[in-house]
This record gives C-alpha cells, sequence and structure tokens, in this order.
C-alpha cells in the first residue's frame, strides 16, 4: 500500500515506537501509585517523554501535559479562556476540534482571513479583528484540508501587542515545523502524538503557560487529601491512569523526529508536495496549491471526490476524501459542496510514492472537464 493519508495518523510507525510500547506493557504498572520498581518504571517513561518534548517545543518539562489527542487538548485549552458572548477571532481554516468547542461554548466567533495560501490578507483580517474587540484568539498552524501554513509568529506578535490570549492547534505541524513555545507565547499551544509525533494513537500533547481547566478530575496520586485538582502541573490536568504505553511509543516518536529534525522531514514534506501539485495539474486536475504549503495537497478531479478516493483505494493508494472535519475551511476555498481529495504526505515521503500515486490517478481518475 502507498500511503498518503497523514493528516489523519502517520503509518506505519518507526520500529523503536512499536518496540517502546511492546517494552513498556511488559515492564510498566501505574506511575505514582506505587513505590515498587514496576511503578518507578512507568514514571520514569512519563517524565522521559516530558523531557524530550520538552526539549523539542522549547517549553519546561512540567508544562507538558498528555492528553489521548489533539482535540482534547484544545478542549481543555479552550474551556479554560471562553466565556459565554467571549468575542474570540479564529482563521478561516479551522478544524471542528475548535469551531465546535467554541459553538458549544457560546463564544461571539470572527472569522479572519478566508484567502488559501494568502498569509497578508490573513494577518490582515486578523489585526483588523483585534483591533475590534477580539478577547481571545484561536489559531492552526497549518491547514489539515490544504496545507496551507498560517504565519504564526506574527499572528503570535500581534496577539502580543493586543494583550490578547492565544491558543495554536499544532495538529497538523508538530513534528514538520519548528515550534518554540517559549517565543510564540501562546497560553496553550495543543498537538496529537500519533500524526507527525510518529506515536501512538490515543496520544497528544497540551503545552500549557497557565493552569488549564481539568476535563476530568479525580485520582493524580498527588495531594490525595485534598477535593480540589491541584494547582499544578501537570497533576491538574491528568486525572486516572495515563496511557503509559502510548506515551512510551510517543517518546520514541519525538526521538525520531528530534534525530531527523522537524526542519529537514518539512522540507522534504514540502517539495513532495510541490511536485504533487505540478504533476496533478498536468494531468487536468483542480489543485489546490501554492506558496507556504506543508506536505499535504488537496485536489478535485471529474467525479465524486469519495468515489475518487474508492478508486484510489483499489489500487492500494491510500488517501483521505471528503470534508476531513474542517468545513470552514472548504467554506473559506469554495469546496463545501464537493470536498476533495487529500493527499498528505508524511516521515517517509519519497518520489516513488508520487510515481505511484501518478498511475493511479491517469488510469482511474477522469480530468476535471474530461
Amino acid at each position: 500500500m502507498i500511503y498518503l493519508d497523514n493528516g489523519a495518523t502517520s503509518f506505519p510507525k518507526p520500529e523503536s515506537v512499536c518496540a517502546a510500547v511492546s517494552e513498556a506493557m511488559r515492564q510498566c504498572a501505574n506511575p505514582g501509585r506505587g513505590s515498587h520498581e514496576a511503578a518507578r518504571a512507568g514514571a520514569e517513561v512519563l517524565y522521559d517523554c516530558r523531557e524530550t518534548a520538552a526539549a523539542l517545543f522549547r517549553c519546561k518539562p512540567e508544562q507538558v501535559v498528555f492528553t489521548m489527542n489533539c482535540t482534547q487538548g484544545l478542549n481543555m485549552a479552550l474551556r479554560t479562556l471562553v466565556r459565554p458572548g467571549m468575542k474570540v477571532v479564529i482563521s478561516g481554516f479551522e478544524h471542528n476540534a475548535v469551531t465546535r468547542t467554541l459553538h458549544g461554548l457560546g463564544a461571539r466567533v470572527v472569522v479572519a482571513g478566508r484567502k488559501l495560501f494568502d498569509p497578508e490578507d490573513t494577518l490582515r483580517a486578523f489585526y483588523a479583528a483585534l483591533r475590534q474587540g477580539a478577547r481571545l484568539a484561536v489559531f492552526t498552524h497549518v491547514s489539515n484540508v490544504f496545507g496551507y501554513i498560517l504565519p504564526i509568529e506574527e499572528m503570535a506578535d500581534a496577539c502580543r501587542r493586543f494583550g490578547v490570549p492565544f491558543v495554536i492547534d499544532a495538529a497538523q505541524s508538530a513534528g514538520a515545523l519548528r515550534i518554540d513555545f517559549q517565543k510564540l507565547g501562546a497560553d496553550f499551544i495543543a498537538m496529537p502524538g500519533h500524526k507527525g509525533l510518529l506515536g501512538p494513537m490515543g496520544t497528544g500533547l497540551l503545552l500549557c503557560r497557565r493552569l488549564p481547566y481539568p476535563l476530568i478530575m479525580g485520582g493524580t496520586g498527588s495531594e490525595s487529601i485534598r477535593q480540589e485538582m491541584p494547582d499544578f502541573l501537570p497533576d491538574r490536568a491528568e486525572a486516572g491512569t495515563v496511557n503509559v504505553p502510548g506515551i512510551a511509543g510517543l517518546a520514541a516518536g519525538l526521538r525520531w523526529v528530534q534525530r531527523e529534525t522537524p526542519d529537514h522531514i518539512g522540507q522534504i514534506e514540502q517539495s513532495m508536495a510541490q511536485e504533487t501539485a505540478q504533476m496533478l495539474n498536468d494531468l487536468g486536475m483542480e489543485v489546490y496549491s501554492g506558496r507556504n504549503q506543508l506536505g499535504t495537497v488537496s485536489f478535485r478531479c471529474g467525479m465524486d471526490c469519495e468515489t475518487a478516493a474508492q478508486r484510489l483505494a483499489e489500487e492500494e493508494i491510500a488517501v483521505r476524501a471528503g470534508l476531513h472535519c474542517a468545513p470552514l475551511a472548504h467554506a473559506s476555498a469554495d469546496t463545501l459542496d464537493t470536498g476533495t481529495i487529500r493527499i498528505s504526505f508524511g516521515h517517509d515521503a519519497c518520489r516513488e510514492q508520487i510515481a505511484a500515486l501518478r498511475y493511479a490517478v491517469q488510469t482511474r481518475l477522469p480530468p476535471v472537464n474530461g
């Protein structure tokens, strides 16, 4: 199989990740709940992962909270900051993990920047929303549909100038672009463990500058006499037993990314995306590509996108089609009625994948005007 659905989850995982999960299953018990050797081994796994993440994202180990995915982290961050009726500015490319949560919390949402691959438009609209009284900003680093890299450094600078707290969704960028928590100054950055960080599904990280709202409450192994959740990180946000085997795998994935470096991984993904966009254009497809694009390319052909994805699957090409849980992004790009076929490269991106994709598209999919 040619796997081009890394926007959903990275696959296959490095062997070191699989080995780390297996080893933790054999050696680790519940961390923080005992002084015996197996409990200590579990605690060491957690601290190793926190330290590795802290080094990669330039934060303190205690600022790294473990979640089960990016969505949980975003929910925790937004429930910390949002109040009913609060004016919140978001980009025109946000995922439902942001938009549904804001809707559920009763925020007044302002969408800023709807032009694809146009950072100047994004910044103009974003500044205007801040001047008009937005009290919180939430924005993705990279669109999960189109691979558009938003100008988050400038957006973060604008938030700091206006004194507005902000949250970054790094679901599609962590592991493929440099993320400096200290420099950005975000209140929270949420990311999955199972995508660019190459960890198992069911893992994620929330980088915290302030105490987060605890989505669930319960035992933490610390301050057990208190009936309130602890008022310090990371315990406040990690009630119950955490996914020790998954976190062991995530630590291995983080080390893989550290060795290769996000810069190197991102450069390869960008190069493959550019070649793919040109190839699809040459074959008569409607392609969404431009500058400031990471490893994701969306396109449409002369047939229903879901049917097209099924045809590619029959040729053992794994892609995703539809709205990708991001109707706002599709509305911004005027693809809401049809969705798109999404190709998303990962850590193993190579030209052999493009060659296989080209053959399948050329033989199974009609061009837009075909």
